[in-house]
Parts: structure tokens; sequence; C-alpha cells
């Protein structure tokens, strides 16, 4: 089957927003194939706490391929806990190298509450400037969005909810059915 046989998969749209020591991650809930909504309320932002430390990711992309990244994740933050940039960092160097990995098609966002991170499988691992990160198909829409409420008064939460419903309203593929997840920086 060739590519204009089969329409693909398309389109989420995934945020993240620092502000004020609180991460907010917030993601639509539409699915698409080709041109047809295929699920409405799809959960694209999980909080998960291996070895007691709360984590929230977001992802977009394939889904089977986001949760064997997700499962990956966990297991590295396990190994290392309490330390979401090396494990983030040991992921994206598997990514980058396992032939089997190579071949996932997905992008995360993840975040303690301190950092606010994005992993890609082309071996990046990616802290945002100016505390705003977005991914998927409508994520120009919405970083665009939220890079110009980071000055106002509004709280992250709020910031991240605004973008997305901005993103809804131009992506065809992203819709204003959110889950949103929020996670505060840990204090010693």
């Amino acid at each position: 089957m060739s590519d204009t046989d089969f329409p693909g998969w398309h389109g989420t749209t995934i945020i993240g927003v620092k502000k004020d020591g609180r991460v907010v991650i917030a993601g639509d809930g539409q699915v698409s194939l080709g041109q047809t909504v295929i699920k409405g309320t799809a959960r694209k932002v999980r909080r998960f706490s291996p070895g007691g430390h709360d984590v929230v990711v977001g992802f977009a992309g394939s889904t089977a391929d986001a949760f064997t990244l997700l499962e990956r994740l966990e297991a590295k933050l396990e190994a290392t806990p309490g330390q979401l940039a090396r494990a983030s960092v040991e992921l994206a160097k598997d990514w980058r190298t396992d032939k089997y990995l190579q071949k996932l098609e997905a992008m995360l966002i993840v975040s303690d509450g301190t950092e606010l991170l994005v992993i890609t499988g082309a071996g990046d691992v990616l802290e945002p400037e100016h505390d705003v990160t977005a991914i998927g198909s409508g994520g120009n829409f919405a970083l665009a969005a939220a890079r110009g409420m980071m000055d106002s008064k509004k709280d992250a939460e709020t910031i991240a909810r605004d973008a997305m419903a901005i993103a809804a309203d131009i992506c065809v593929y992203t819709n204003g059915r959110l889950t949103v997840e929020t996670i505060s920086a840990k204090k010693d």
C-alpha cells in the first residue's frame, strides 16, 4: 500500500507552559484518519509516578509508538529517580540508536514541575525558550498564542487553555476537548 492509498493518522496539539513555579501540560482529544474524525475524546496527557516522583507527559504522533516511548521513559526514570533530564537524554539516545525505536513516530513533552522538556526521535532533548513549548499539528498555533500571553497576569493553566482554544479554532486536526495536568516544582 503506498502513502497515497492510506490517508494516515493526523493531528493533535499538546502544549506545555511553565510559569510561577507550576507547569501545565494540555492536549486536545481529537484523533483523525485522513479527513475523518474517528475519536474526539482521546487522552494524550498522562501523569505517572516512577520511583515516587510525579511526571506529566503529553504526546503527539502514533499512539502505539508514544506508549512504547512512555514505557521506556518510565523504566529510565525508575533507574534514575528524580532525574528527569538524565532519563530523557538516555531515552533520546536509545531512540536515536536502536533500530526498532528509530521507526517510532511520536514526540513527547515531559515535566516534573521543575523542568519542561521536549523529546524527539532525532535524539533531541530540548528545554524550550520562554518557558512554553508545543508539538503536533496545531503546535505552532498554540505556541504563538501562548508566547503572546506569557507576559500577562494569566496563570499557566489559563494560558494553556486559551492557547489550545486558539489552536482548535485554526487547526482542523485539533478540538477543544482538553486533558489538562498541572504539576508544581517540589520543595526540598
